[in-house]
């Protein structure tokens, strides 16, 4: 590791334009090095889910070549939904060894921003509406990452919770609500976690763009917070020179091949060479990135090689996608299905859909990706014929989808999908054809899964789109209605990153798992739950909403304007929204049931050592894991008729707040004593309770 005084000397030996090089990219993910003075090029690579495919230097065709497959993992709503730091720890360190294999120095994730609505088509890159839950899988996550010589970049800095108009869109949010909602992960995943480096964001933030934003980037993240670390816009979301230069970013990245026309090339030359922007703001900049590269081990020579594709990787990520399943309804018992069963069908196209290369940057080149058909297959064997039919289609689903997106997407009037009513009317007429095939097999089956869900179509799950409501895609509502009245106890999964609207058919339906984008992993994991190879612990990392009116963004706060957005609802978001006034979502925040049952009493804070201690005790038949979530007591509802819409602020504190929790694994009859950390520490005089 080089000392502090030989970074400083290497800055001194740098000329100008070997320092403004190193400022800006130099490749569509990397910047220029210093040859003469060993410093390499530093080199980046989107990665949510897994290690992105490659693209050409300088632009975005995809090279094609066999050596950029990859293990890929549970999307991050996924592995909040396992409640557990161990498995953040180990997702994070999968991804880093694969980074590092790869040749990556900086991996651009996680995201950690708030689910604020379940519009946002990024949600599933997104750990929880909740921010203490956010920051303690997420540090946990960046640990991983970190231990293989790769940063991880946590991002997008701030107030970034929708994809519509994201590149102009100013988001209007009070600077006590940014402390307590939307700041929270990244303080602690920079402090507490040490992550080396930060992504700006391309929206602006109370009137200022968020990748050149002198308060929050200087104030409050160099100032503050005193991080040293590495600051990087997201890709095309400087829109100034004299502001980036000034801002606490070090490095313009985006996503055009004229870099010496990037902001802080020629442009912030030509200011330098005017006295009008000091060298000492680019000299920062420079030691920024030499820090980085030092804690990287990438300037002496003796640096983790990683690996790619290993057998470990791929357990973990069968693991995490196993505790990931959320068990919504059970309430027949139809959960387990019998393995014994000799006939079984299978409908839905999200049964053979594979998404890992969709979503936007999410996307990858998994090695490869089990499908819940082949999950169920596998599992069950050759001694069950097993039967599917599509059932719906998205094929044609708005017309073609443009691959080469990335490239036009600071284009303001572009859009990635085309329509028309020619391809609607053929829609229409596929879709009605999939249905009766699949009304017609139903008939003949007692034993049915059904399979469907979102996917990374644009304007669903991904990059660039906000949806436009909650309801699922492709007249998946009427297929299943007209299913359960054939067959009543037909089994539900649905893979998606964000609530949808289930209340056409929810009440007829008897059994239902929530698989998310469960990874290379997540069929098997889905098949292994359907026939209780495994029982479910997987719990709600967000509240899943009958509609939009029950959420509080859309409720009393605004979202999805193109020009300004303002958060009315404060603090109010998610379980602390819905909890204060009453409302009785679909799913709330922590929901998940077991095919066993647990009980949770005699519960003890103690303000010294900042714990909660309860006795946790399974009572039921099976062996299980649970979690347990400690809440600390807060005020209560809302008084009726109180004006929210004008004053959020008059309504008091939320009922509850997620202060800690744990996941222990308990035997039938089992009972343990369970000690919950308040990694926050304890609030004199106030009340905690634990649930399970």
């Amino acid at each position: 590791m080089l000392t502090k005084e030989r970074i400083e000397e290497i800055i001194a030996e740098l000329t100008l334009d070997e320092k403004l090089s190193m400022i800006h990219g130099n490749g569509m993910f990397e910047t220029a090095g210093v040859e003469r003075l060993n410093i390499p090029p530093l080199i980046f690579s989107d990665g949510p889910m897994g290690v992105r495919l490659e693209f050409e230097k300088d632009s975005w065709e995809k090279k094609g070549l066999s050596d950029d497959y990859v293990t890929y993992l549970p999307c991050n709503s996924a592995l909040a939904a396992t409640f557990n730091r161990e498995l953040a720890y180990e997702t994070g360190s999968v991804l880093g060894e694969e980074a590092r294999g790869r040749g990556k120095d900086v991996i651009l994730g996680p995201g950690v921003n708030i689910k604020r609505s379940p519009l946002c088509g990024r949600n599933f890159e997104y750990f929880s509406e909740d921010p203490y839950l956010t920051k303690e899988l997420a540090v946990e996550y960046v640990k991983g990452v970190q231990q293989w010589d790769v940063s991880a970049c946590v991002k997008h800095f701030l107030a970034n919770n929708q994809e519509t108009a994201r590149l102009e869109v100013d988001t209007i949010v009070d600077e006590e609500v940014l402390k307590e909602i939307y700041m929270p992960a990244f303080h602690d995943v920079l402090t507490r976690g040490g992550c080396y480096s930060l992504m700006g964001s391309y929206n602006r933030i109370n009137g200022k763009f968020g990748s050149q934003h002198t308060h929050y980037l200087n104030d409050v993240v160099r100032d503050e917070w005193g991080y040293d670390g590495l600051i990087v816009s997201d890709w095309g979301a400087v829109h100034d020179t004299a502001e980036a230069a000034e801002s606490g970013l070090d490095v313009e990245m985006s996503v055009t091949p004229d870099y010496d026309d990037y902001f802080m090339a020629s442009p912030l030359k030509k200011l330098v060479e005017e006295g009008r922007i000091s060298e000492e703001l680019i000299n920062k900049k420079t030691e920024h990135i030499l820090i980085l590269m030092n804690r990287l081990n990438m300037l002496d020579g003796e640096r983790k090689s990683g690996a790619y594709n290993t057998e470990e990787h791929r357990k973990k990520a069968l693991r995490v996608a196993e505790e990931s399943v959320v068990l919504l309804k059970n309430d027949k018992n139809i959960l387990p299905l019998d393995k014994k069963v000799k006939k079984l069908l299978v409908i839905g196209e999200n049964a053979d859909k594979l998404h890992a290369l969709g979503g936007g940057s999410a996307e990858l080149k998994s090695l490869y990706e089990i499908s819940p058909l082949m999950g169920i297959k596998k599992l069950l064997g050759g001694n069950t014929a097993v039967k599917y039919v599509k059932g719906y289609s998205s094929d044609i689903y708005r017309g073609d989808v443009d691959e080469k997106w990335q490239e036009r997407s600071l284009d303001l009037s572009f859009v990635r999908v085309n329509s028309s009513e020619e391809a609607d009317e053929k829609m229409k007429e596929l879709r009605k054809q999939l249905r009766e095939e699949a009304l017609a097999a139903a008939k003949e089956y007692e034993n049915i899964i059904f399979v469907g869900g979102l996917d990374h179509v644009p304007g669903h799950d991904s990059e660039g789109d906000d949806r436009q409501d909650i309801k699922l895609p492709y007249e998946q509502d009427i297929l299943i209605k007209e299913l359960l009245k054939i067959r009543p106890d037909m089994v539900m999964v649905l893979t998606g990153g964000c609530a949808v609207d289930m209340r056409e058919w929810i009440d007829d339906s008897h059994a239902l798992l929530w698989g998310w984008y469960g990874g290379m992993e997540g069929g098997t994991a889905v098949a292994e739950a359907l026939f209780g190879d495994i029982n479910p612990s997987g719990r709600l990392p967000e509240t899943f909403y009958h509609d939009l009116s029950e959420c509080s963004a859309h409720a009393i706060g605004e979202y999805g304007h193109r020009d300004r957005v303002e958060y009315k609802d404060g603090i109010y978001v998610g379980y602390r929204y819905t909890d204060k006034f009453g409302i009785t979502p679909q799913f709330p925040f922590g929901y998940g049931l077991s095919y066993t049952t647990f009980e949770c009493s005699n519960a003890v804070t103690d303000e010294e050592s900042s714990t909660v201690t309860c006795e946790v005790s399974n009572t039921g038949s099976r062996a299980g894991k649970v979690s347990i979530l400690v809440y600390m007591k807060g005020g209560d509802e809302a008084p009726a008729g109180s004006d929210a819409q004008n004053d959020i602020s008059t309504i008091g504190e939320p009922i509850k707040v997620l202060s800690g929790f744990e996941k222990i694994f308990l035997e039938p009859g089992e009972k343990k004593t369970v000690t919950v950390n308040i990694t926050d520490g304890v609030i004199k005089g106030r009340e905690y309770f634990a649930v399970v």
